[in-house]
């Protein structure tokens, strides 16, 4: 954890027990904090507002410290107060903020997924379910054929097609479920 965060939380915890001086040091050291923070997000003409931005957070984390959960960190609880009070403070001013085009690209991720093992992927998940459902879910999930093609073409009833889709996608989201939580 670092320093500034263990200070602040022991800080605010202290203060939750009401010791009166530990708040005080608390409610001086997030308003240097608070300071900093909304003077990096406001733009030139802007920046005369911190102060009002930070009493109004201060505020605010006096009247919501009963919401603090211990066991969390406190300066992204605080930060996500903090970020509220920016928002509310753009949209009552109508301030909006803007990017040059072209610097959009750098606010877009770059996608590296490499297509070749998220193929792989899908058809390790088809594996997993009947023959029938693999099929019919490839058919229409994969190649965008309608239940109604896939109908006629297998000799099925629509009905059928989708309860048969619906019972294999059910078991490639369970095998994912079991992955997610290490059983896969």
């Amino acid at each position: 954890m670092n320093p500034v965060e263990t200070q602040l939380k022991e800080l605010m915890l202290a203060s939750l027990a009401g010791d009166a001086r530990s708040y005080a040091i608390l409610l001086n050291d997030v308003a240097k904090h608070l300071r900093f923070y909304f003077l990096r997000r406001l733009s030139e003409a802007h920046k005369s507002d911190a102060d009002d931005l930070v009493q109004e957070t201060l505020m605010a984390l006096h009247s919501k410290r009963a919401t603090y959960e211990p066991d969390r960190p406190f300066t992204a609880w605080l930060h996500a107060i903090a970020q509220y009070k920016l928002i509310d403070h753009f949209r009552r001013n109508r301030i909006r903020v803007t990017v040059p085009l072209d610097d959009a690209e750098d606010l877009i991720p770059a996608d590296y997924s490499d297509p070749t093992s998220d193929r792989m992927d899908v058809e390790s998940l088809l594996q997993s379910v009947p023959e029938k459902s693999r099929e019919l879910i490839y058919r229409t999930k994969i190649e965008g054929q309608s239940i109604a093609e896939v109908a006629i073409s297998t000799g099925l009833s629509q009905s059928a097609v989708k309860v048969s889709i619906h019972r294999g996608v059910k078991a490639i989201a369970a095998k994912l479920k079991g992955r997610a939580h290490g059983n896969g």
